[in-house]
């Protein structure tokens, strides 16, 4: 695939959090009243609709016998339930901009200690002082955002 589209394509990604964090903190102030209500509604939606995709696209449900599947392999949608859940509490609070930051953050963090011990499936990469370096320069950008 061309570079410039998979880069669009993650760029278009990035964009729906702040989205979906303001979308569901005023669901959550409007209607819902609590940050796991919201996020529960929020899940239901996607659920309806990926539910709706898969029967359209006519993708195949594998069969559980034989496979090498993990019980950790299923919690995605439970991390995925406390990241709405915690950023629909933190929208609110902290704005778009501190919080995507201090999530970016978060996210890169966790991301270096993943590919330095070659966690979950990822090629094992070092990390090198220019990666910490970078690491570092991230959490210095959120602090300035936060600030100013």
């Amino acid at each position: 695939m061309n570079a410039l589209f998979l880069i669009g394509l993650a760029l278009l990604a990035g964009a729906t959090l702040p989205t979906q964090a303001g979308i569901n903190a005023q669901l959550q102030l409007h209607w819902a009243k609590h940050p796991a209500l919201a996020s529960l509604v929020s899940f239901s939606v996607g659920t309806a609709a990926l539910v709706a995709y898969c029967v359209a696209a006519r993708v195949p449900f594998p069969s559980l016998a034989g496979s090498t599947t993990q019980w950790w392999h299923w919690i995605g949608g439970l991390l995925g339930a406390v990241f709405v859940t915690v950023v629909t509490f933190l929208a609110p609070r902290l704005g778009a901009a501190t919080m995507v930051g201090l999530v970016i953050a978060g996210q890169m963090i966790a991301s270096v200690s993943l590919d330095h011990f070659g966690l979950l499936g990822y090629a094992e990469r070092p990390l090198s002082m220019m990666r910490f370096v970078g690491v570092v320069l991230l959490v210095c950008g959120v602090v300035l955002i936060r600030r100013f």
